[in-house]
């Protein structure tokens, strides 16, 4: 399934750059970056419950804010790209 994730880790408080980079680094290991905050991931359901965890594990859930969107198996006809940055087909293959 596809799904969305998108964070705002707040920077101005200690740990705050350490969280952001922590995130965005667990989300790169899932998915590509679509957006400065928003990555998009094919996950499993049990890849999509691990990566949950371990977001939530890293957050401060006093200071930031994480969305997740499960846009499903038949996400092609749901997603709509339009300018410069194409998207890569993250179920194509790796070497053309």
């Amino acid at each position: 399934m596809l799904i969305v994730v998108t964070y705002d880790v707040s920077t101005s408080s200690s740990g705050g750059e350490k969280r952001l980079r922590k995130v965005a680094k667990l989300c790169q290991n899932y998915g590509q970056r679509v957006q400065n905050s928003v990555f998009e991931c094919i996950v499993n359901s049990t890849q999509y419950t691990i990566l949950k965890n371990e977001i939530l594990a890293i957050i401060d859930k006093e200071q930031d804010s994480i969305r997740l969107y499960r846009l499903g198996d038949n996400h092609k006809s749901k997603v709509e790209h339009f300018g410069v940055k194409e998207s890569l087909d993250l179920e194509g293959p790796l070497v053309f």
